[in-house]
């Protein structure tokens, strides 16, 4: 493949699913900085494996794949093991609306936010690549290499954690 060819398909890939994969990562990591590193790699090792690419799954859950395990890694190493997680969930949703509405929709925001964030990580990974990178079960179970029924599993059980906690009004932990 050549070079002009390459570089055409990662700015396509960057350009469509960088901001899913920030937001994807920066779920599981917490941490920003950490997960634009993450991003970086992945598209690095796209780029690097395009010449390897088969299309045997779409380009979206290949890269989403690699993301997951990409976090996976960092909980690993070293780096992670001497290094505190930050609480923060960011700002996902940019809301036009007055700046009252912005106010209650942001607390709304945070609040379901700081219920997910507050589930176990096989938990809020399903969550998250439903609800806000909007995988189908068949894609998530691709990405996270597991089988479809446990992907169902950890889906209805992630959302009865949170529907617990959030009928209780405390964070699940």
């Amino acid at each position: 493949m050549e070079k002009q060819e390459r570089d055409r398909l990662l700015l396509t890939a960057m350009n469509s699913y960088g901001d899913y994969l920030m937001r994807l990562t920066y779920a599981i990591v917490k941490d920003e900085k950490k997960a634009e590193d993450i991003v970086q790699e992945v598209f690095i090792r796209y780029y690097l494996n395009l010449d390897k690419f088969e299309g045997r799954s779409s380009i979206k859950t290949y890269l989403y794949r690699v993301a997951i395990n990409e976090c996976h890694n960092y909980f690993k190493s070293w780096a992670y093991r001497k290094m505190e997680i930050s609480n923060l969930f960011g700002h996902l949703l940019i809301n036009k609306d007055t700046p009252e509405c912005e106010i209650i929709q942001k607390e709304s925001d945070d609040h379901v936010a700081k219920l997910i964030e507050g589930l176990p990580l096989k938990y809020r990974e399903v969550i998250w690549l439903h609800y806000y990178s909007e995988l189908s079960v068949a894609e998530i179970a691709n990405v996270l290499d597991c089988p479809v029924n446990t992907v169902k599993t950890r889906l209805a059980r992630g959302r009865k954690l949170a529907r617990i906690a959030f009928e209780e009004g405390n964070d699940y932990a």
